[in-house]
């Protein structure tokens, strides 16, 4: 199973190599940025979309057929409308998120950027992100854009990974740390 994820990031990571030298080189990085960023929270918004790119049931045709219409719908630059084409047509959609996530660090990490990658019970306000942001960039040193998505198994708190660095304050790994110093005591 690991060899298939390792397959999955050699995929991704070599198409968003190449959309990214793509788009730079057609002075497009903002808008190609922009609207991956929009894909991705289509992605996170839709477990059907989820399922049109994941399944390999559905055929190369149809998933290159529904990719191209939303992002025609969407108002997708060219560069990606026609990127998400060839993805589709290679049989390479269940690898989009990965793609877009290659991509999106690729553009960061030449902007001097670091991504916090940040895993809530619930939904952060736009003041709880402003203020994490504030406090990563001061913390780190570097501007800070954050990767937040929601996991209610936490059940409160949150877990905040910045490159290797990782703080957990999400209740439900402070109720297995209680857990087990209660096992110790008895």
């Amino acid at each position: 199973m690991s060899s298939h994820k390792a397959g999955v990031t050699g995929v991704a990571e070599r198409y968003a190599t190449a959309l990214y030298e793509l788009a730079e080189d057609r002075g497009a990085l903002d808008q190609v940025s922009a609207d991956l960023r929009s894909l991705k929270a289509m992605l996170d918004e839709s477990g059907d979309l989820r399922r049109v790119i994941a399944s390999p049931v559905i055929g190369r045709d149809d998933q290159r057929k529904a990719l191209t219409a939303l992002a025609e719908k969407a108002g997708f630059h060219e560069i990606v409308r026609n990127f998400l084409g060839v993805v589709a047509a290679k049989h390479r959609s269940f690898a989009v998120p990965g793609m877009i996530g290659a991509f999106l660090e690729r553009l960061a990490a030449r902007r001097g950027e670091v991504t916090a990658r940040i895993v809530s019970a619930t939904a952060l306000t736009s003041a709880q992100k402003s203020a994490l942001t504030t406090a990563l960039n001061k913390a780190t040193g570097n501007t800070v854009t954050i990767d937040a998505s929601v996991d209610p198994a936490l059940l409160g708190g949150m877990v905040v990974r910045v490159g290797s660095r990782m703080v957990d304050s999400s209740l439900s790994t402070k109720l297995k740390r209680l857990q087990l110093a209660m096992k110790g005591v008895g």
